[in-house]
């Protein structure tokens, strides 16, 4: 099926839009605070729209209706560990934000806690495992291209990244969490349409419930689904953009409030979206798993409808990429470049952000290479992450002292780990089992590590 004028012309303008907004709300941005914060202005509306679109991207979207496809609905069981990971942050770690007022990334925090080391090793961690999630992104961005507008994967791609370094790399924060606010809204009309339209294309809610039963759980053992479970709840846990969307609030209040509901609203959203899964195997039982949402939209939406559609696909998609390259782009700048040049002007430094952006992106693009599903490329990021600078993070942020070597020493740990499991190829079905294994040697590490006191003795 070809898309109509119809629906060419409201994707056309939807992407006008949000190029239009950002270039609109970079001229507002005027030094690397805005570009990183937005100015530390939103309430808690804007920090849920925002939140939400960041993290309902490419892999929880089309790389998690590609899952259930293959694998079943009790994959959604696993993706409710981020669900359940958002709701505890907004109740024990949005509170603590308070405590770094003029932080711009996680890289300034964990600065403060353990040292400028430990900023420039955050800063580096931090590029990595967003753009493995930009790559993730943008996967799915070129198999919704494939499916809905006939041109190649790649292609479609190269078209994402081109169009988020538009918006993102001139207007920064306040670019991003304006168009996340419009992709919020296009999401949560589209989405429900897609589900709506898909149910009744294949005969109702009693077809529906039957597949769904029939397609359960295809042979995955529940012990991978538990291991799955932890590796979404670990994995984006504080990972720069979350961590920025708790430092861009009015108050505390309005940040806690945001997350909360940002953590509950995934809930049922994940289940809507495995059941779109669900739809596409009653529809084509044959269909290439990874274009298992992208097929319902073209078959089962209407006139008009698919175009806002397909818009809303693209808004999935765009306002997790535009997130995960803004983040990295401040990382960069920020925690990286800035205490290594410590000379740098600010103009300088808001001028390297934005043009960080390219780098990023191109990084983004190099990991679409990699792997061929959106989740396993967001299991394979957050490798670089979880066995890191989650365990010293969290510690430091909850007032728990320790030594500033200690995550020098506890990074070094997670990294080995990971790495000799990765040699050995010991990691046997999935890549969660290497960051579990990652998280655990830095905790050891990380608690363990005691410092050896001066004892020499003085010469007589």
């Amino acid at each position: 099926m070809s898309l109509t004028f119809i629906d060419l012309f409201i994707l056309v303008l939807y992407v006008a839009a949000i190029i239009s907004i950002g270039w609109i709300s970079a001229k507002k941005v005027k030094n690397l605070d805005d570009f990183a914060t937005g100015g530390r202005q939103y309430t808690s509306f804007f920090i849920t729209a925002t939140l939400s679109s960041s993290f309902i991207g490419g892999g929880f979207t089309t790389g998690l209706a590609e899952k259930v496809y293959s694998l079943g609905l009790i994959y959604v069981i696993a993706l409710w560990g981020f669900s359940l990971k958002e709701i505890l942050v907004a109740k024990y770690i949005a509170p603590q934000m308070v405590k770094f007022p003029t932080a711009y990334s996680v890289g300034d925090i964990m600065g403060q806690l353990y040292g400028k080391r430990s900023k420039i090793f955050t800063g580096i961690s931090a590029f990595l495992v967003c753009a493995g999630i930009l790559g993730a992104q943008l996967m799915a961005f070129g198999h919704i291209c494939n499916v809905l507008l006939g041109i190649s994967s790649q292609l479609g791609a190269i078209i994402c990244a081109l169009i988020v370094m538009a918006y993102s790399g001139s207007g920064g924060m306040r670019a991003v969490v304006a168009n996340d606010t419009l992709h919020f809204c296009v999401l949560m009309v589209s989405l429900p349409l897609v589900f709506y339209f898909g149910t009744e294309a294949i005969g109702g809610i009693d077809k529906l419930y039957f597949y769904s039963s029939a397609n359960f759980s295809n042979n995955i053992p529940y012990s991978s689904i538990a291991l799955v479970f932890l590796s979404f709840f670990f994995g984006e846990t504080l990972v720069p953009p979350y961590v920025q969307r708790l430092l861009i609030g009015k108050t505390v209040q309005h940040t806690i409030k945001g997350n909360l509901a940002s953590g509950m609203l995934s809930v049922p959203f994940f289940f809507m979206i495995g059941l779109i899964g669900i739809i596409a195997i009653a529809m084509n039982p044959k269909l290439n798993p990874n274009l298992a949402l992208p097929y319902v939209v073209l078959e089962a939406m209407p006139i008009g409808l698919k175009g806002l559609a397909i818009a809303g696909m693209m808004a999935i998609i765009l306002s997790s990429a535009d997130s995960f390259l803004n983040a990295a782009s401040v990382s960069i700048t920020h925690d990286v470049l800035t205490p290594i040049l410590p000379r740098l002007t600010e103009p300088q430094k808001l001028l390297i952000s934005k043009y960080s952006t390219y780098f990023v992106a191109i990084s983004g693009l190099l990991f679409t290479l990699s792997l061929e599903s959106a989740i396993d490329i967001l299991l394979e990021a957050y490798m670089f992450w979880t066995p890191v600078v989650l365990v010293p993070f969290v510690a430091g942020v909850m007032g728990i002292n320790r030594p500033k070597k200690a995550f020098l020493y506890s990074a070094s740990a997670g990294i080995a780990v990971v790495a000799l499991i990765r040699f050995l190829s010991l990691k046997h079905s999935a890549y969660f089992e290497v960051s579990i294994w990652g998280i655990l040697a830095n905790l050891i590490v990380f608690f363990g590590y005691r410092e050896i006191p001066n004892t020499a003795r003085k010469v007589v």
